[in-house]
């Protein structure tokens, strides 16, 4: 564990703590090891615990504790529910940690404009909560979504199952309020429907893992609510099979907002929480979910469910909202059954491929699965091509260098078109592959970008770019 990797003798600690204590008062701001050791943490599991974790309420508090900062070039790194597994909101340069626990407020929903306003620490799945009120809907639904932050969500560019339909968050922000190092509070894009004035911060923004400034409000984009959802499951004796189920359903004009499929090996290791017996041909799980008017729902259901069955797959029709949970918990009880398998190491890869290069990619896995002596359960948003591949190996297992098998698997995803992260960011454990995909010249225009916003490089520093 890396402790105040910011150094500094314990006098000036304490001068620097009375500073901070005075904006923000001493019980939001967290200097013992017992109180921050918890913010130094992600779902990376990466560690390294600041020296000071404020816990402001208010955009002028940080305003004021970035311009002390600042001056200091004490390193800030801001954190959301610490749900992120790249590293991003570990504090590896120490300093201080801001977290937005406080900040958790939706300032209003307008039913005419079609926007939400919130502060960076509300909760994604209240977002929604909330819009169905109005009968609106906001549909990035990241897995985390019942704990992780729509700041988070922000910083990483969240996305989630129904980015197939509907998107990811950064086509929902429409506005941010965001403070930049020196303390200068800035506003990017409107809440209008249109807004062309300048160049895109927003969008530059979003994504940026609190590099470049700290967002301390956001203006979502909501849409009306769809009336209703039709879930089905198809089980299929070979991963082609499903990929073509998947291509049929576009081609036949139907565009689900959600074909999230598991591989044999996460199949057999969930098959117990299906509610229909998995027999030995079942090789591959395909859910799919479509939503829309009532009256195009039935005749969509019944052609998705002809697709399906025509590429070789066995139909599950959710006939009421508790057999749709329990299809849903087949997919989402993942990751708590890879946990129990026991290997002492797992790491969560993200790549994002074209769906016409799925199978491509998922072959070379298998031999590259063969020569590593690393196990890969893969499964995710197979609709939009975003694979989770999972390895999980005990070191003493390893036929290679973990790095190396890393490389190969992010190389031939981007030689394929593919990108090496479709959701979950860069942070730490991405960073050593991104010239991969980016290529100097690139890289070096967005260390010029982060120059020009963050000059003393104090917000989130060691992440993205070194």
């Amino acid at each position: 564990m890396a402790i105040g990797l910011f150094d500094k003798s314990q006098r000036e600690k304490k001068a620097r703590a009375r500073e901070l204590i005075a904006i923000l008062g001493e019980e939001n701001l967290l200097t013992s090891l017992v109180d921050t050791a918890c913010y130094g943490i992600d779902a990376s599991g990466l560690e390294a615990t600041p020296d000071f974790v404020a816990l402001p309420k208010t955009v002028n508090e940080i305003s004021a504790i970035l311009k002390l900062c600042n001056r200091w070039e004490m390193p800030v790194t801001p954190r959301g529910a610490g749900s992120g597994t790249t590293g991003a909101s570990v504090p590896v340069k120490g300093g201080l940690c801001i977290s937005f626990a406080r900040m958790n407020r939706i300032l209003s929903i307008d039913p005419v404009e079609l926007t939400a306003v919130c502060e960076p620490g509300v909760i994604t799945a209240k977002i929604d909560e909330e819009a169905k009120r109005f009968n609106l809907f906001y549909p990035p639904d990241p897995a985390s979504l019942n704990f992780c932050t729509i700041g988070g969500n922000v910083n990483t560019g969240a996305g989630g199952a129904r980015a197939i339909k509907y998107g990811v968050t950064k086509d929902y922000v429409k506005g941010l309020e965001v403070c930049l190092p020196d303390g200068t509070i800035i506003k990017t894009g409107t809440e209008t429907s249109k807004g062309v004035v300048g160049y895109d911060l927003t969008r530059l923004f979003v994504g940026s893992e609190g590099t470049l400034g700290i967002v301390t409000k956001v203006i979502l984009r909501l849409i009306p609510r769809p009336e209703g959802i039709v879930t089905i499951c198809g089980l299929f004796p070979r991963m082609e099979d499903a990929i073509n189920a998947v291509t049929g359903l576009f081609l036949s004009g139907i565009l689900p907002r959600c074909a999230e499929f598991l591989d044999e090996k996460t199949l057999k290791l969930v098959s117990g929480e299906l509610p229909i017996e998995v027999l030995d041909q079942d090789r591959v799980f395909l859910l799919v979910e479509l939503d829309g008017d009532r009256e195009s729902l039935f005749l969509s259901g019944k052609r998705t469910e002809e697709v399906l069955k025509k590429n070789g797959g066995r139909v599950l029709l959710a006939r009421d909202e508790r057999e749709r949970r329990l299809l849903w918990k087949v997919r989402r009880s993942v990751s708590p059954y890879l946990k129990r398998l026991g290997f002492s190491k797992k790491i969560s890869e993200d790549v994002c491929l074209p769906r016409k290069e799925i199978s491509s990619f998922l072959n070379f896995l298998k031999e590259l699965e063969r020569d590593s002596g690393i196990n890969f359960f893969i499964f995710g948003h197979i609709g939009d091509g975003n694979l989770h591949v999972n390895l999980l190996f005990n070191k003493e297992d390893l036929k290679k260098e973990l790095n190396e098998v890393i490389r190969e698997l992010m190389q031939r995803a981007v030689s394929l078109g593919g990108t090496i992260s479709g959701e979950h960011g860069i942070g730490l454990l991405k960073m050593p592959f991104i010239d991969i995909e980016l290529g100097k010249r690139v890289m070096d225009i967005e260390k010029g970008i982060k120059k020009v916003f963050d000059p003393k490089n104090i917000l989130n520093p060691g992440k993205v770019f070194v």
